[in-house]
């Protein structure tokens, strides 16, 4: 008995055993669990604390260079009409406001548009906004008043139009803003809608939920959201668009992480900067400082309530509340953010009343992100990129200002596509490609530049990279080069225009031919020009060298190299459209070279200026050789090559250019300027075929075109001191007088005059003589 009993008490006891033993190792698996998950979850919320902190207290946002073109600057007698000037308002984002409550607004009645202008700051000062009244005759500008004090302004420089960006890989924009630089209606208007409890909460709000879902079953649909303002930041800044359980509770963590590690009034600026509310084509609109400039044309802080409504209303849903697109939805939503204004006590019933009452007034998109002119741009992009790094360019927020005017790129995009098509309409013409530089005069600077027939697109820029033969453009350059010696070359120097034969090595013998195929005797200098007679002009190039004319090339800032061949006397080298225009620019400044230069300035986002490029100029040629080309350049506008300008030009405006065109009439060209704008036009065709057009018949009528669209001064050419005129008998080249027949008078070098005079003089005094100190005083 006692043995049995000793047995089932050694069964219990291991019964007893093993349930003790079992769970012990449940307990140890469940500690063994709760240690690891809690080492797991505490690790992964440090690398969670890691991101957080390290993109939170870094670098934010890469912010792209915005690049403006050169602002109009407002004067009495510009020549504006008062429908351009209104044109200019809209393309600058301006819109219509007969309040003008706030800045970037206008209101026009008949001949007077009334302005407040925006506060922007420039490369070279800071531009305050001013309420301004400007009147207008048919034609110009006949006043500027500022209305705040009464009294004429001299002088008003708009602010530029944004012409192009360049971006980061994210192509996302922002303008970023200060917390208390927010109006305080946008402040409390996000509180009222999105979040009411953001001061009282840690990052997520239990009971923001349930009043969301209350709101939300009462209104049969989704009316409010769940998510604080911290959570939509986490959202918007550090995750992606995903929806999934993971994403979601990485969002409370670390929502609950940057309340942690945070100030309120510092999520709060960050998400006035960060959250997404709208898109500009291919750029996103991110924050409420892009945006109200984006919908309103407006800075953020001059919006009245019901435009910072519609900016509140659009955090739900930036497309499906879109006011361009929707506009009924979103003067709903608009709406219902002014009654939750009204509900919490932010504003009154009256005022919420009022800003329902009043419409949308969202601006017209015309895509300030697009870059829309890329040859242009190409080119900024190429001069920025010898002194900035990529990564600065597209994303520490530069502004670039330029020299471009939209107007004359607006002109010349225009003229090209007319003058295309109707050149392509004559016979043996297709498939026609262009490139125009225009620079202005005084300054080389780049008013407007196309690289080809399309100009919406940027593919290969021929105004830079395309390498063609100049043909005639170069005759200028011999003739300057043989001005420069007055004792052997003038304006009048009889020179040969018949056949001649250039020995080459190996046999390789030349034997150039005119245009026309034809001789023409012996002809003064001017007349070889201004009819670009080859044969006149070889003889005349070999006879003050090949290599002493491409010295002048030189000086003239083309360092292309080029072969010393004797064709390159009829322009057998190859040059770009912009070394063409750099070349003409030289004569058009009378001698003086200034660099071409598409860049004023370069200032960084906090206003600093970082590069200037300023205005310089030196002298690259005997100015008063320079003198006598142009004036001959002039004679070829009036009856030579370039003659038919003149159908659409006043005969006293003095145009100065010249035509080139290549063998087969591969090459069109032509290079001239007026008193304000230098242009170089080419046209040809890629594939290097026949274009079938000269360069009177095809560039030339691009340039006169465009030409007498946005010129407004004639060429007043002004001879240097030592510049003197004479009277010359055109049938032997001797002195003459104003009264001889046919007699003309011609610049020459001092002392390069002819000195024997026509039979035509019959007295023994020297009239010219005493005519050129009357008029030309030899200082």
């Amino acid at each position: 008995m006692a043995e049995n009993t000793r047995k089932r008490g050694s069964r219990y006891d291991k019964k007893k055993l093993t349930k003790k033993t079992t769970s012990s190792w449940f307990r140890n698996m469940v500690l063994i669990f709760f240690v690891g998950f809690t080492f797991i979850l505490l690790s992964y919320l440090g690398y969670l604390d890691y991101n957080v902190r390290k993109q939170f207290e870094g670098k934010r946002w890469a912010i792209p260079a915005h690049v403006y073109a050169s602002p109009v600057e407002l004067y009495a007698g510009y020549n504006l009409t008062a429908a351009k000037f209104e044109a200019l308002l809209q393309e600058l984002h301006y819109r219509q406001d007969a309040h003008l409550s706030s800045e970037g607004t206008y209101l026009k009645k008949g001949q007077q548009v009334t302005v407040k202008t925006r506060d922007f700051t420039f490369w070279d000062q800071k531009q305050p906004s001013i309420l301004m009244r400007v009147s207008f005759t048919d034609s110009a500008i006949e006043n500027i008043i500022d209305v705040a004090q009464s009294k004429d302004l001299a002088i008003v420089r708009m602010d530029p139009v944004q012409i192009g960006s360049l971006y980061p890989t994210i192509k996302e924009d922002r303008i970023l803003i200060k917390l208390e630089e927010a109006p305080d209606a946008l402040i409390k208007g996000l509180l009222a809608s999105e979040d009411r409890d953001f001061y009282e909460h840690f990052g997520i709000s239990f009971r923001g939920i349930a009043r969301a879902m209350w709101a939300n079953v009462l209104a049969g649909g989704i009316v409010q959201g769940g998510s604080t303002i911290t959570q939509q930041l986490v959202k918007n800044f550090y995750l992606t668009s995903e929806r999934s359980l993971v994403r979601k509770v990485n969002e409370v963590f670390m929502a609950m992480i940057l309340e942690a590690r945070y100030s309120k009034n510092a999520i709060l600026e960050a998400y006035l900067n960060e959250v997404y509310l709208g898109q500009d084509g291919g750029s996103a609109v991110h924050g409420f400082g892009l945006a109200s400039e984006f919908y309103f044309g407006s800075s953020l802080k001059d919006l009245p309530l019901e435009h910072v409504a519609s900016l509140v209303a659009l955090v739900r849903g930036p497309s499906y509340y879109d006011p361009r697109r929707y506009a009924d939805r979103a003067l709903q939503r608009r709406d219902l953010v002014l009654d939750e204004m009204a509900a919490e006590g932010y504003i009154t019933e009256k005022q919420a009343v009022e800003a329902k009452a009043k419409p949308l007034s969202v601006i017209a998109n015309t895509h300030r992100s697009t870059n829309r002119y890329p040859g242009f741009l190409d080119l900024v992009k190429r001069q920025l990129r010898e002194e900035y790094r990529e990564e600065d360019l597209t994303s520490e927020g530069l502004r670039i200002f330029t020299t471009l005017d939209t107007g004359v790129q607006d002109t010349l995009e225009k003229t090209v596509t007319e003058k295309l098509n109707q050149l392509e309409k004559l016979p043996r013409t297709k498939d026609l490609e262009t490139a125009v530089v225009v620079t202005r005069r005084d300054s080389g600077e780049i008013a407007a530049l196309v690289s080809g027939r399309e100009t919406a697109g940027a593919g290969f820029n021929r105004a830079l990279d395309a390498v063609r033969p100049i043909g005639s453009l170069i005759k200028p350059i011999v003739y300057l080069t043989a001005l420069e010696y007055p004792n052997r070359y003038t304006i009048t120097t009889p020179v040969s225009d018949t056949a001649i034969l250039v020995k080459g090595p190996n046999g390789n013998d030349w034997s150039p031919k005119n245009y026309d195929h034809k001789e023409h005797g012996t002809v003064g200098l001017h007349t070889a020009l201004a009819h670009s007679y080859n044969l006149a002009t070889v003889r005349i190039g070999m006879d003050v060298g090949v290599a002493r004319t491409v010295k002048t090339l030189r000086s003239m800032g083309v360092t292309r190299p080029v072969d010393l061949f004797p064709s390159f006397l009829l322009g057998a080298a190859q040059l770009t459209p912009m070394e063409v225009t750099q070349m003409y620019q030289t004569l058009a400044g009378d001698g003086f070279s200034t660099p071409i230069r598409g860049i004023r300035a370069v200032v960084a986002a906090d206003g600093a200026r970082l590069q200037s490029y300023p205005f310089t100029v030196k002298q690259a040629v005997d100015p008063s050789a320079t003198y006598i080309v142009n004036t001959m350049l002039q004679e070829v506008m009036y009856r030579g090559t370039g003659s038919s300008a003149y159908a659409d030009f006043p005969k006293d405006y003095g145009l100065v250019g010249k035509t080139g065109t290549t063998n087969d009439s591969k090459d069109s060209w032509f290079a001239g300027y007026t008193g304000d704008y230098l242009s170089v036009v080419w046209i040809g065709r890629d594939d290097n075929k026949p274009a079938g057009l000269t360069g009177a018949s095809g560039a030339l009528q691009v340039w006169t075109s465009l030409m007498k669209k946005i010129s407004n001064q004639p060429v007043n050419l002004i001879p240097p001191d030592n510049i003197k005129m004479a009277w010359v008998d055109p049938v032997n080249g001797l002195l003459a007088n104003e009264d001889c027949v046919g007699a003309k008078q011609y610049p020459y070098i001092a002392g390069s005059a002819p000195v024997e005079f026509s039979p035509c003089v019959d007295s023994t005094v020297n009239p010219v003589e005493s005519w050129i100190n009357d008029l030309l005083p030899n200082n």
